[in-house]
């Protein structure tokens, strides 16, 4: 029996429990992923146990779609690791040959992680890799010419929640949309158990410029993990 497709926008789609993206370098993988083809496009799988995003498509209670962004975008990736999760919103957001004219600046602090996305970028246009400490406004804002229209962060680190308002503010305009994959075993343990470290979180953020439209547990894909789906005021 074959699967419903429902289309998430353009270059995105769910069929099932799977997630696939419309493959912007067709006959090529990032991360060893499942492709197949539908007519004269390329598909690849999106897997939610790498990709705290991709576990927020399968989780969220609301309409996935307005969770990804959209064709043309300007996008700011803090914390891109290699560039796994960065390749499936540059199939969305760019599309072959940045034929959308997105952007996706992608900011990572591991000189190992930057020359993989490096790499990636060269063969995926509108990636702009940046090696620097998201946590530092004065390293990401160089290269920030203009409010960004979607944001997200996935660090390992302790203030979580600080770092995203932070940069959210600065860099996120209004109406924005903004992701915080909130690991909280990056936390300091003296913060208290899972469901307290959340809550102080979803406080910081309630007491900021941003809307909670979402809290998303992503337990069975991505264990100790929520995803906040925000949205600039």
């Amino acid at each position: 029996m074959k699967r419903r497709i429902i289309s998430l926008g353009w270059g995105a789609r769910k069929e099932g429990r799977n997630i696939w993206t419309r493959n912007a370098v067709k006959g090529v993988s990032v991360r060893k992923e499942r492709r197949k083809r539908d007519g004269r496009n390329e598909w690849r799988l999106w897997d939610p146990t790498k990709s705290k995003i991709a576990a927020s498509l399968l989780r969220t209670k609301l309409d996935p779609a307005r969770i990804i962004p959209q064709p043309g975008n300007d996008c700011l990736y803090l914390g891109s690791s290699t560039g796994g999760t960065v390749s499936h919103i540059h199939d969305c957001v760019c599309g072959s040959r940045n034929h959308h004219r997105g952007k996706i600046i992608a900011i990572d602090i591991s000189s190992r992680m930057m020359r993989e996305l490096v790499k990636l970028s060269e063969i995926r246009p509108g990636i702009v890799p940046v090696l620097a400490d998201a946590r530092d406004i004065a390293q990401i804002s160089p290269f920030v010419n203009k409010k960004v229209d979607w944001m997200h962060q996935d660090l390992s680190i302790s203030d979580q929640a600080k770092t995203f308002v932070k940069t959210a503010e600065i860099f996120l305009k209004n109406e924005g949309i903004g992701l915080l994959s909130l690991k909280a075993a990056s936390e300091r343990a003296v913060d208290g158990s899972l469901e307290i470290q959340y809550e102080k979180a979803e406080d910081i953020l309630k007491k900021s410029n941003l809307d909670i439209i979402e809290k998303i547990d992503l337990k069975g894909l991505e264990e100790q993990h929520v995803l906040f789906y925000c949205k600039m005021k």
